[in-house]
């Protein structure tokens, strides 16, 4: 059964959609504020639809367009979410 467009994912159906392994989610969470997945008890991570968007254009912004982690940091704090994005529509 398929999850719902706005359906809650684990870490592993997010690294799916996301294209990157589960460790790598881990880590960006570290590097990037603005990476906040909801922890359940016993610190389970489940991601919001807009947290995949985010780590969607994470790993864009990392991977196709070349930037450093410090890069995308600086372009958080100087454009914001938006640009993070890219543009991309992101459920409220």
């Amino acid at each position: 059964m398929a999850k719902g467009p706005d359906a809650f994912r684990t870490i592993s159906e997010a690294a799916a959609e996301v294209g990157a392994p589960q460790h790598v989610l881990r880590f960006w969470e570290t590097k990037f504020p603005f990476i906040i997945p909801v922890k359940r008890a016993g610190g389970r991570r489940f991601y919001r639809p807009q947290d995949v968007a985010v780590l969607q254009g994470v790993r864009r912004l990392l991977h196709d367009e070349g930037l450093t982690i410090k890069g995308v940091q600086r372009l958080h704090r100087e454009q914001g979410l938006a640009r993070i994005l890219g543009g991309a529509d992101v459920p409220a």
